[in-house]
């Protein structure tokens, strides 16, 4: 590191090295997005000086019309990028181009897969805009000088993004920041009025600053505005043209991609707000970090006064993106003022209403939009049946499942449609939770439902917890786990000679049902005649009010202590090893039968043996008897 007075050369931290490299081989495709993220940026940093000119008026220096000018010099074949809003200082660009410091970065670069499609919309995401000058430009120059600062504190950062970047120290006359972009060999067509016009009117024309550009007379040395800079969002909706709310979507989303859908509502009377909501079309990679911060921007009278205003969204619509800007807010509001403001509150109430209302129309009338919604998003909304009791009938009737019905893991099913193919006789709702799709669908739990044709939900996301506690009934129907309490599938239409051949194995049964108890009686809290199974010999069950052995398993994992709880054996009296094990006379060889079947249970509940040995020991000396 070289170091003067004024000027130091520094090395990027490794992960901005990483991240250029893929800025310029993922993006060139869509190279134009430079101007919209340099432009998002500078709109960003006007908006952010006009909250802070709200306690300091000092801020202004004589400079109170806010603008961002783009500019063009065909012989110095540069473009630059001006704006007079809030600038930085010396340390804040080390911290902010220099290095990427913000939450998820690992997670970031855990998520880049090597598609460069992919990787462009990672990128989009992680909202590092300002790298894409490097997609056109083989050196950067940015000088800046944040408001409130004298003169020559300004500072002036310069790299060619090859690996090292200078940081020097220069006089600013005019706060805000200046980016000039020195343009890679084939990029003139760039160097054009028209076309960088053309460009901002197609990702920029909604920002609310005026965005000027030199008229193109060459005698003539006035500015004109290029954007329309009018709030997108006060505008009456059959004014916005679908390609505008993309565009803006793109803007705060920092997003490449499409919205999924999205609700612009205009709230009049004694509260005056307006929403504009967006869905993403893809999940975003730090979605699983509940600490991330995400959410939706809050204006006040067109005054943007914070990012990320969780108290607007509850977390379990942590995905949802857009913009809430109130007339009735003070412009002096805070983070904590927002948690204790009983506007605030119902405009939460109405914002959640109006994102459920979209997702239940894309689950009625989109099918197919609401199958993209749920794979990226499904599990983070069924975190909602334990957030919000108000509106759990309605997240319930979005929730979809993966189920008996098909042999595919695409959870499509709805509670509505279960209900709609439940068999003549059927009282409940039967569903199964396991620590994976392949184990839930092959589960000996599901054999006599397989036989009867009775359709289960099978549940593999950890979240799926939350349903046994949360959901108890759906329209008058009770819901019941296959793995818990007894199962009673007698209502349903039985062949006569079924009938009565389980009355007669419970009678001939009872004498063997009491040996393996007595064998088993540490281990298990009762053994009966099975209602389950059909093919397997023997499974765990827990009683109707023990927890879940899945929960149970989750919850020992996270390091939590779990009182202890005997399962249940259950027994099917039909099966050869049964049959066999009925006359057993020895009592060895039955003791090592019951501790088989045991062992098994276990293992078909995806749990681990206490004892390997002694049941491989067991296993291989009835096989070499046998």
């Amino acid at each position: 590191m070289t170091v003067d007075t004024h000027k130091e050369t520094l090395g990027f931290q490794a992960e901005v090295k990483q991240l250029l490299d893929l800025m310029i081989h993922s993006l060139y495709s869509n190279k134009e997005i430079f101007l919209r993220e340099l432009i998002s940026n500078a709109s960003d940093a006007i908006d952010r000086l006009r909250f802070a000119m709200l306690s300091d008026e000092s801020l202004h220096e004589n400079d109170s019309e806010l603008q961002i000018r783009v500019a063009y010099d065909k012989d110095a074949r540069t473009i630059t990028v001006t704006d007079n809003g809030i600038g930085m200082g010396r340390d804040e660009v080390a911290e902010q181009i220099g290095t990427i410091a913000k939450s998820g970065t690992r997670e970031f670069f855990q998520s880049l897969t090597g598609d460069q499609q992919k990787d462009a919309h990672l990128i989009g995401q992680f909202g590092v805009g300002f790298y894409s000058a490097f997609v056109v430009a083989d050196k950067v120059t940015l000088t800046t000088r944040r408001a409130g600062l004298a003169p020559e504190e300004g500072v002036r950062w310069e790299s060619n993004g090859q690996g090292e970047y200078t940081l020097e120290t220069v006089e600013k006359p005019v706060r805000g920041t200046e980016v000039v972009l020195h343009l890679r060999e084939g990029e003139d067509e760039l160097l054009d009025g028209y076309r960088l016009r053309s460009i901002i009117r197609k990702y920029s024309d909604h920002i609310t600053v005026p965005i000027l550009m030199k008229v193109e007379d060459k005698d003539k040395e006035e500015e004109e505005r290029v954007n329309r800079a009018s709030a997108l969002w006060t505008r009456p909706k059959n004014q916005i043209s679908e390609e505008e709310y993309t565009e803006f979507y793109k803007h705060i989303g920092h997003d490449f991609d499409e919205p999924l859908a999205y609700v612009h509502s205009r709230m009049e009377g004694t509260q005056e707000y307006i929403l504009l909501l967006y869905i993403p079309s893809r999940a975003p990679f730090d979605l699983w970090n509940r600490d991330s911060r995400h959410g939706v921007k809050l204006y006040v009278r067109r005054v943007f006064i914070m990012d990320d205003a969780e108290q607007l969204m509850p977390t379990y619509l942590r995905f949802v993106r857009g913009i809430v800007d109130s007339n009735d807010l003070p412009l002096n509001i805070s983070r904590e003022i927002l948690q204790h403001n009983r506007l605030i509150d119902t405009i939460r109430s109405n914002a959640v209403k109006k994102i459920l209302g979209l997702l239940t129309d894309l689950a009625t009338k989109e099918k197919e939009k609401y199958a993209t919604f749920w794979q990226a998003f499904g599990r983070v909304l069924k975190e909602g049946l334990a957030e919000d009791h108000g509106n759990q009938e309605t997240i319930v009737k979005l929730l979809r499942f993966a189920s008996t019905y098909s042999s595919s893991e695409t959870q499509d099913v709805s509670l509505e449609d279960y209900v709609a193919r439940m068999k003549e006789g059927q009282d409940k709702i039967y569903y199964l939770i396991a620590e994976s799709f392949a184990a839930a669908k092959d589960s000996p739990l599901l054999e006599i439902f397989k036989k009867k044709g009775v359709e289960v939900l099978l549940l593999s996301d950890p979240v799926d917890f939350l349903l046994e506690g949360e959901i108890r009934e759906f329209q008058g129907t009770t819901l019941q786990s296959v793995s818990r309490g007894e199962i009673d599938l007698s209502k349903l239409k039985v062949e006569e000679e079924e009938k009565e051949e389980q009355q007669e194995s419970a009678g001939e049964t009872q004498e063997l049902l009491e040996r393996l108890k007595t064998v088993l009686d540490e281990k298990v809290k009762e053994v009966r005649l099975t209602t389950r199974l059909t093919t397997s010999p023997a499974c765990l069950v827990v009683g109707e009010y023990d927890m879940d052995p899945n929960l149970q398993r989750l919850l020992k994992a996270s390091g939590q202590t779990i009182p202890s709880a005997k399962p249940i054996l259950e027994i099917n009296v039909h099966h050869p090893i049964i049959l066999k094990l009925r006359d057993e006379g020895d009592e060895k060889r039955f003791a090592d039968w019951a501790f088989v079947l045991f062992d098994q249970s276990v293992l078909s509940l995806g749990e681990k043996l206490d004892d390997p040995i002694n049941f491989v020991n067991r296993l291989n000396g009835l096989l070499a008897e046998a």
